[in-house]
């Protein structure tokens, strides 16, 4: 159960990582506001395409993760298969 929580955490979390940045409500920070360099920086398309791909990342994770419990759960089936 735990691992599906994960899996599921990871998609979530990806998912917001890969759409949140090209959003306007990305451009429309409080604390971006108070430090203007700060504004500058995070709006710049280079750190949005790096947290997307962050996002990316975490749902490869979640992806690999997804196989690896399917996995383990056939090879289990083929174990009692097999087994007399």
């Amino acid at each position: 159960m735990r691992r599906l929580l994960l899996i599921v955490f990871f998609f979530e979390v990806g998912l917001v990582l890969v759409v949140i940045p090209w959003l306007a409500f990305w451009d429309r920070n409080y604390f971006w506001e108070l430090v203007p360099p700060l504004g500058a920086f995070m709006t710049n398309n280079f750190v949005r395409g790096a947290v997307s791909g962050l996002g990316l990342i975490n749902i490869t994770a979640g992806c690999l993760e997804l196989v690896s419990v399917l996995w383990a759960r056939s090879e289990g089936r083929q174990a009692s298969i097999t087994s007399p």
